[in-house]
């Protein structure tokens, strides 16, 4: 790193990533959120507690729109009604109380129903929803061990790095578009905050971090570029989904700023494939410089962008694939449905996801000669030992 920056070139980019960070850290402070009080209140449902299935009854009624009715009785879990037992009847009403599939031992979860005025009749309950909560936790335990065994000091600074990211994610960017901010600039300078602080925990401060930090904000300003004009050529509004519906409804944003948050989604969106191909390249290019001192910057550039375009095929597919998931049940409803292909495209809840699924890419197409570029002048000014020194941290490759 001395070596590094002993160069004027050396330098100019630890500049360059420096100032990165203090325009990010500047972003942050202006549109840091004050406290915001929540406008949805009670519309997901109000305080609830788990409940444990301890009986059902299933019994032929009149009536319902189905033959067949159920009592389910759970006992209530924690609070002053722990170890009491109530039933839940169900008069097999379309939406009604009981979600189907419950069975003695399921854990739900459950809400006070409010008596009626001027009666003392005895608390009743609802059920809201199952409990799941424990089986996610399990899950998140085996995936944080898993990555401290294969990973170790690395991976231990990575999962730090992801707690820090979904940190910045809840008190910074939520927030502040809450606040009224604009959420493409929320977006970029929360995502720039997440790369310098995932990045720098999980590599450090070397050649290979520097490269990577300057490659990945490039390739994310593109991106917003990008989103930006394809949003607005595309006319899409943001008014496609029933989520974005409950927060013009509710007064949480106002329609014009859901636009803004079609863009903000694309920039976060693309952020995670943009960290993996940036730390990749300029691991590979560090990896070459450190195996062969003797190879110059053409040299260097050429072998490691032939690893970039195999990077680049595999992690385009990875990203199609995220996105052809996420839409999987609006692909099945246009299948169902007579809407042909072209005409379903039009569709802005398909179109939105094409649009975001094609500026990610190439975003991170662009973001492979980019990095080796940067990283390849770092490179040949850096003393090989030195970047051996630094390499034991190199980046995941395909």
């Amino acid at each position: 790193m001395r070596e590094l920056l002993q160069s004027r070139a050396g330098r100019g980019f630890a500049l360059a990533a420096g100032l990165v960070a203090v325009v990010t850290a500047i972003g942050l402070l202006v549109l840091w959120p004050d406290e915001v009080d929540p406008k949805l209140g009670e519309v997901f449902g109000g305080e609830t507690q788990v409940a444990e299935v301890v009986r059902t009854e299933e019994f032929a009624c009149e009536g319902a729109l189905t033959d067949t009715c159920q009592n389910v009785t759970v006992e209530l879990q924690g609070g002053e009604q722990d170890g009491v037992e109530t039933t839940i009847r169900d008069l097999g009403a379309a939406g009604g109380p009981i979600p189907p599939g419950l069975e003695v031992g399921t854990e739900v979860r459950v809400s006070p129903v409010a008596p009626l005025p001027g009666t003392n009749d005895p608390t009743e309950y609802t059920i809201t929803d199952f409990e799941r909560r424990s089986p996610m936790l399990w899950l998140a335990i085996a995936f944080a061990a898993l990555v401290v065994l294969f990973g170790r000091l690395r991976g231990t600074l990575s999962l730090i790095g992801l707690v820090i990211s979904l940190g910045i994610v809840l008190v910074f960017i939520v927030p502040a578009i809450l606040d009224g901010e604009d959420p493409l600039w929320v977006a970029i300078f929360g995502a720039l905050a997440v790369m310098l602080v995932t990045i720098a925990l999980a590599h450090g401060i070397n050649p290979k971090s520097i490269a990577a930090i300057l490659g990945t904000t490039a390739s994310l300003a593109l991106v917003a570029l990008l989103a930006k004009i394809f949003t607005e050529a595309t006319n899409l509004t943001g008014l496609s989904s029933e989520e974005a519906g409950t927060l013009v409804f509710n007064g949480v944003v106002s329609q014009p700023s859901l636009e803004g948050l079609l863009l903000a989604g694309m920039v976060i969106g693309a952020l995670g494939v943009l960290d993996d191909v940036t730390v990749s390249q300029a691991s590979t290019v560090i990896a070459l410089r450190s195996a062969n001192p003797e190879l110059g910057f053409t040299e260097l550039y050429s072998r490691a962008i032939e690893v970039g375009r195999d990077h680049v095929s595999a992690t385009v597919n990875t990203l199609v694939l995220a996105y052809v998931g996420a839409a999987l049940p609006v692909l099945l409803v246009l299948t169902s449905s007579e809407v042909g292909l072209i005409e379903g495209i039009n569709l802005e809840l398909v179109s939105k996801e094409v649009v975001a699924m094609l500026v990610g890419s190439i975003g991170l197409i662009a973001a492979v000669p980019l990095t080796t570029g940067l990283t390849a002048a770092l490179a040949v000014r850096a003393d090989p030992r030195d970047l051996a020194a630094g390499a034991g941290g190199s980046g995941h490759a395909h």
